[in-house]
Order: C-alpha cells, then sequence, then structure tokens
C-alpha cells in the first residue's frame, strides 16, 4: 500500500510540531533549573549574612 505525497506531508509536519514542542519545554525546564539554582545561592547568601 503506498502512502500519498499529501499524508507524507501531513506525517512530516506533525512531527516537526512535536519536535518544536518538546525544544521550548527542554527550553523552560532548563530556565526553571537555572532559576532555583538562582534562588538557591540567594538564599545561602541571605543566611551568611545573616549570621555576621
Amino acid at each position: 500500500m503506498k502512502v500519498s505525497l499529501l499524508s507524507r506531508l501531513a506525517i512530516l509536519v506533525l512531527v516537526a510540531g512535536s519536535v518544536a514542542g518538546c525544544a521550548n519545554t527542554i527550553r523552560g525546564v532548563g530556565k526553571d533549573a537555572a532559576n532555583a539554582v538562582d534562588a538557591t545561592q540567594s538564599a545561602g547568601r541571605d543566611i551568611s549574612r545573616s549570621t555576621y
């Protein structure tokens, strides 16, 4: 059974959309992780300053 050209294009568009969505999610997770590290470092600095 042959897959028509239109079906192949539709599949390609769906795969490309899915990959783009995953890339955005991965970028978002990276930003969240960076923010968590920044917040932890800031909290550590605040604690060390309060002990003086």
